[in-house]
């Protein structure tokens, strides 16, 4: 009983912000003497756009969703795998609950909406995009009850702009060609567009449904403009909504709108009692803000709870991080970064969130010879050390087969 009263009381908080947000305040003012040129009696009404009920910057815990699902954040912190759906849904699930029960390995960071845009994990909803794009291969009722039993802290994978479903279904809200197609990238990957409010609503409400499920913390990825935009900013057709009359440069809107759905997204999960993360390439924190992509490290680190740098040893080129051959020195480029991402934290106080990168448990075998070594417990091991010498004591590991190295050492308490 308890837990439906909970649930009803923010339905209903969520209903009149909806419709607060709708709503223009109107009063009439207290005194009115006030006579026309004919000499009737006036009486004023001040008018307000504002809304009359909006979420407010601290949700009262007692009215925040509960899902049922009670599993606490770890109090060593977070060390994660990332696991995709077809390992949550599927036998490899015990594999890995195998390994985070015999490590000091305990949280997962699971696809509930992936690379493609495809909703992987069956939701209630009324948005007949979500249900369109859902291909569920999770089963929630079995899934959450087993991070529960195994004490696995369970984190939302949630890529936002990289969306060929979305893209394709409803081109109005992507990039398209002079001929009116849809862009794609040499992969063949399509993005929505981040000027879009649809297009943010459309993720959030991906994110109140996981959160529903139990997950713990929404980690968003993808958040930014594709890879090199800079070069196309000005050939592509697409909205740029009212961040066009703002004034600023192309790069300085990029920034704007990546950084308000951030935001935007925050706020609007208050009341499901999670925590908001950010994937973020490494490389952002080391300039003021990326030229093409729209990421401003500080200012995404302000509106969320964690920020999760991907810092993969692999990702850097030649000579970055005053290393050589980046693949070959997984403690220098990790214990490097680190200098520059420890500068920017530091400089936001208070406001700066929780630290979590994402270490390399894959080998790079695609820069070709002389440029990687194979990736296993030692070079994992040194990626975590580097952290730990920085005062950095959470991570997750990325190996898109969820295939990660045995033996390495996690903790260097």
């Amino acid at each position: 009983m308890r837990k439906w009263i909970k649930q009803t009381v923010v339905a209903s908080a969520a209903t009149l912000l909806a419709v607060g947000a709708l709503t223009p305040t109107v009063w009439a003012e207290e005194e009115a003497d006030v006579t026309d040129e004919e000499g009737l009696d006036l009486t004023f009404l001040t008018y307000s756009e504002e809304p009359l009920l909006s979420v407010p910057e601290e949700f009262p815990d007692q009215f925040k969703y509960d899902s049922g699902i009670d599993i606490a954040y770890p109090e060593d912190g977070v060390k994660g795998v990332f696991v995709t759906a077809h390992s949550a849904g599927g036998q490899r699930l015990h594999t890995l609950t195998e390994l985070l029960n015999t490590t000091e390995l305990n949280a997962m960071v699971i696809d509930v909406k992936d690379d493609y845009g495809d909703i992987v994990m069956p939701f209630e909803t009324d948005n007949e995009l979500i249900n369109q794009f859902s291909r569920p291969v999770m089963d929630p009722e079995f899934l959450m009850p087993h991070l529960e039993e195994n004490d696995i802290y369970p984190i939302a994978r949630i890529v936002v702009f990289k969306d060929s479903r979305l893209a394709n279904e409803r081109p109005d809200l992507s990039f398209q060609n002079e001929d009116g197609t849809v862009w794609a990238n040499r992969r063949g990957e399509s993005f929505v567009n981040p000027y879009e409010k649809d297009v943010w609503d459309y993720n959030v409400e991906v994110a109140k449904e996981a959160a529903k499920m139990g997950f713990k913390d929404i980690q968003f990825d993808y958040v930014r403009f594709p890879e090199g935009f800079e070069l196309r900013d000005e050939e592509l057709i697409y909205s740029r909504g009212h961040y066009e009359e703002s004034g600023e440069t192309n790069i300085r809107q990029r920034v704007d709108a990546v950084t308000d759905f951030v935001a935007y997204a925050r706020q609007e999960l208050q009341a499901f009692d999670v925590d908001v993360s950010v994937d973020i390439f490494g490389y952002a924190a080391t300039m003021e803000e990326t030229p093409g992509i729209g990421q401003n490290f500080s200012r995404i680190s302000e509106n969320v709870d964690v920020i999760s740098s991907m810092i993969y040893p692999s990702h850097w080129g030649p000579g970055t991080l005053g290393i050589a051959k980046p693949d070959l020195e997984p403690y220098n480029v990790v214990n490097n970064y680190m200098e520059y991402e420890n500068a920017v934290l530091d400089a936001l106080g208070d406001d700066a969130p929780i630290t979590r990168p994402w270490l390399q448990d894959f080998t790079a075998s695609y820069l070709g010879a002389g440029n990687y070594i194979r990736y296993g417990a030692e070079e994992v091991s040194a990626q975590i050390r580097a952290l730990h010498d920085h005062g950095v004591n959470e991570f997750l590991l990325w190996n898109a087969g969820n295939t990660y190295s045995e033996g390495a050492t996690y903790s260097f308490d």
